[in-house]
């Protein structure tokens, strides 16, 4: 049974630890579903201020909702529309501060108002992405953005 210990110290120090937690969470395992579940709830029990923490895969032609911690999502996000497909497409990571202000912003949960999407590519494919999103303005900073790309190095990592 897996347990995840407290954060503590700085930011960059929580991200580290919540790294560690994350590996050894899916130490052994390279099941993509399977691994994609349990970092959802680990990250979203483990940080403050977030009210969806989850997946989507792509599906060669469009992003598909994974597992997830929060409320109900959109099923289906086009490679062109919302903070998803900006980071799918551009295979860069987006950090909102307003989601309001993003231009074509699909309202998923109409709770959010940050939100942090990592792509994740594997090799040169695109898997999908990895969305974090916050009901607080500005909620994510660049050491947010950075512990983010971690934890999906990490995912990523486990699926070799």
């Amino acid at each position: 049974m897996f347990t995840a210990s407290a954060l503590s110290g700085s930011k960059p120090e929580q991200y580290a630890e919540l790294a560690a937690q994350a590996r050894a969470l899916l130490s052994g395992e390279s099941d993509r579903i399977a691994n994609a579940a349990n970092l959802s709830a680990l990250v979203y029990h483990a940080l403050p201020d977030l009210n969806w923490v989850g997946f989507y895969f792509f599906d060669g032609r469009e992003l598909v909702v994974g597992p997830f911690q929060g409320q109900p999502a959109c099923v289906r996000i086009p490679l062109d529309k919302g903070v998803c497909g900006a980071a799918a497409s551009s295979r860069q990571t987006q950090r909102v501060a307003d989601v309001d202000a993003f231009p074509g912003h699909i309202a998923c949960d109409s709770a959010s108002r940050s939100e942090v999407v990592v792509p994740l590519v594997h090799g040169d494919s695109l898997v999908g992405v990895f969305d974090i999103d916050s009901p607080r303005t500005s909620r994510f900073d660049e050491e947010d953005q950075r512990g983010m790309e971690a934890l999906a190095r990490v995912y990523l990592e486990s699926l070799a």
